[in-house]
This record gives structure tokens, sequence and C-alpha cells, in this order.
């Protein structure tokens, strides 16, 4: 029996033994030479330089006037938070779809979580949800542009600034991405962006705090460093409060630097990635995307399915066993954080069933079409 192209072409990519994996970094000789100067250059004088470079880049790019590396963009959060001093008696409003560091942070600071929907179209923050969670003891608010797509910034500015709440952007995976045309991390009071190793730019780890803010720089900038004094008159190891070791190396700034320096070039092959997954899904009427919704721009760190409802609908962890059998990694969505044991919270939020329902598809930098074809036509062939 004749076998037809397309079947021909799903077999000869599965017998690839090698399993398509769903993150990876683009790594270049750029970043081998930042990292290998700091590494053999990077000490005594010069122990800050990449760190010094990395600050300048981000407030040149993000035209905004205070820049922190941090250790992690938890730690980015934690400092935020203590800087705007949000305490024991506080709320503060998260998105019930997002990594729990978001909601965590709050509870390190003493401070209740409280969780509210996602969009149903963009998977974000729901505006009206949010309106919904706040009280008088609402403190802030943590949008989070949930794996490189903006939350409608528009929309929750307006809530806050109507209520006069702090809003806290974590813009973690989302390097890049704009709403009108606005920088996502340039909307709120303060924002911190990540660097972990699967993120769109990668430093090993680390992240970052932006701010404008002058007053709540020199605090998180303290806090950073152990409660250190940065006071001219006083010995270098002064402490002056309780603080914190959530400083970034300067050979992660390095490797971070060269990343950033490519951050064009990296935004562009997501968005190719994306466009291939969009072309080759396009006839599926099981499944929906993550496309941008107008006026949002996104990255497309993670490129995202969504299981919709009808008699062929397969759980997500279902569908992630069937590609494992073909050779393709995927990851799952972030659970719905709300259902985790340590928070006492009761929803039926759509963010449980995207939580059941969604998967993140292969994404990293280095795939191929071809590959990204082959996966697509794996899916389409489950679902047909």
């Amino acid at each position: 029996m004749m076998l037809d192209q397309k079947t021909i072409f799903l077999k000869s990519m599965a017998q690839n033994k090698k399993l398509i994996l769903t993150a990876g970094p683009s790594i270049t000789n750029l970043e081998k030479k930042f990292v290998y100067d700091a590494v053999c250059n990077g000490w005594n004088e010069n122990f800050n330089g990449y760190l010094l470079k990395l600050e300048k880049s981000f407030k040149k790019f993000f035209n905004i006037r205070y820049a922190l590396p941090t250790s992690s963009c938890t730690g980015a959060l934690h400092l935020i938070l203590l800087g705007l001093g949000i305490k024991k008696g506080d709320e503060v409003i998260v998105p019930d779809m997002t990594w729990v560091a978001t909601a965590s942070v709050v509870r390190y600071v003493g401070a209740k979580p409280v969780f509210a929907d996602i969009d149903k179209n963009t998977w974000t923050l729901c505006p009206e949800s949010l309106k919904k969670k706040i009280t008088s003891k609402t403190k802030a608010i943590i949008p989070v542009h949930l794996y490189g797509h903006p939350c409608d910034m528009e929309k929750i500015m307006n809530i806050a600034n109507k209520y006069k709440i702090h809003v806290i952007e974590d813009a973690a995976p989302a390097i890049g991405a704009t709403f009108k045309n606005k920088l996502v991390g340039t909307f709120g009071i303060a924002s911190a962006f990540s660097f972990q190793g699967a993120k769109l730019v990668v430093g090993g780890e680390g992240g970052i705090v932006l701010t404008s803010n002058l007053k709540l720089y020199k605090k998180i900038k303290q806090l950073a460093a152990h409660g250190r004094t940065f006071k001219k008159n006083k010995n270098t190891f002064w402490i002056e409060k309780v603080g914190y070791k959530y400083a970034m190396s300067n050979i992660q700034a390095a490797l971070c630097l060269a990343q950033f320096n490519r951050l064009k070039e990296l935004i562009s092959k997501k968005r190719k990635i994306f466009s291939w997954y969009k072309n080759y899904l396009k006839n599926s009427k099981n499944i929906d995307l993550n496309e941008e919704n107008h006026p949002a721009k996104s990255v497309y760190w993670m490129t995202t399915i969504f299981i919709k409802r009808s008699k062929k609908r397969l759980s997500a962890n279902i569908l992630a066993k069937k590609l494992k059998k073909k050779m393709i990694d995927t990851r799952p969505v972030f659970p719905s954080i709300s259902t985790y044991p340590m928070w006492k919270s009761k929803n039926n939020y759509f963010s449980k069933e995207f939580s059941k329902y969604s998967l993140n598809l292969p994404s990293g930098h280095n795939l191929s079409q071809k590959k990204i074809k082959y996966i697509s036509n794996c899916i389409n062939q489950i679902f047909s």
C-alpha cells in the first residue's frame, strides 16, 4: 500500500530518537565572549562592570530612571513589595494563572494574596474579575504578562488609579512585549523581569527591577545588599537595617547583557516559531493558540494551545503523553494557584479549566520549521 507524503514525513521524523525539547536558549560567540571576559577580568575594580552595563542598557531601552539587577525575578518582586511597605493586614491581587512566586512574595511580607480570574481571550488578569476583588485592604495589583502576552494594561491602570492602588508588573517572560506601543514593565510603579534559564533572555538565573521612583529605588537597593548603607560618610560595611542577599553576580550580568543585545533577533525567532505553528494548525477546530490580541504585541515566549470543548476533547495531560510517544516534549501550564493547599481559597474560575486543557508546545530558539511542522502534524493527526 502506498503511503501519502504526510505519513512518510511523520514516520521519518518519529524515527529520530532525540526528544524535541520544550525550551532552550540561543547561545552565540557573543555570550561566550562576554562571559569569558567577566570570568577573566571581572574582579577587584572591575567587579561590577557588566552589572553597570546591564543597568544602563535596560534604562535606555525602557526609558526608565532606575534598574537594579537581582538574583531572581522572585527576589525582585519581594524587594518591590518590601520597598512599598506592603505588610500584614494588606491584600495584593494576583492572577490565578501564574507561577507561584507571584503569590508567594505576598506571603513573604505577611500580606494576603487575593486571586482574580484570567480573561478567556488573553489568558491574563481579567479586569472585571480584578474589580470584584478590590477591598479597603487592597494595596497592590500584580498583573502577569503570561507567556509573553501583555495584559490589558489600560483597563488595569484605570482601575488602579481609580482606587489609588499600586501596580507592580510581573513581566518575567515578556521583555520587549508592548501594549498600545508602550513597553510592558513601564506602566506601574515598578516591574520585575526574569533571566531564568528557560526565559526569552537568559542568565542562567537572575532578575531585574525597573522603576522611575527614586524613593522606592533607594529602599530596594539597600534591602538587596543586606541593608548596607551607601552614604559616603559611613564605613563600607555599615548596615542600617536587616536586608537580603539579592544581588546578581557580574558573570550572570555578562550573559544577560549579551542576550539583551540580541533582543530583537530573539523576539523575531519566537514570533517566527509562533507563525509556523499558526500556519500548520490553522485548520484545527479543536484547539486555540495564544495569539496576540490587538493592541497587545506578544513576544511569544511560549507557544501555548487550549483544547476546546468538543467530542474529541482531551486533557492536556493525555495529549502530552501522546506527543511524548512521538518524541515531542511539552510543558504543562501552571495549575490554578488558588487550588494549592497553602491557600484557603475557593472559586470556580476559568483558570481551572485552562490549567486542565492547556499545554506549552516546544518553543526553544533553535527549533527549525521542519520540527514545528512535524509537531503540528502530530497534533492534527491526534485530533483527526
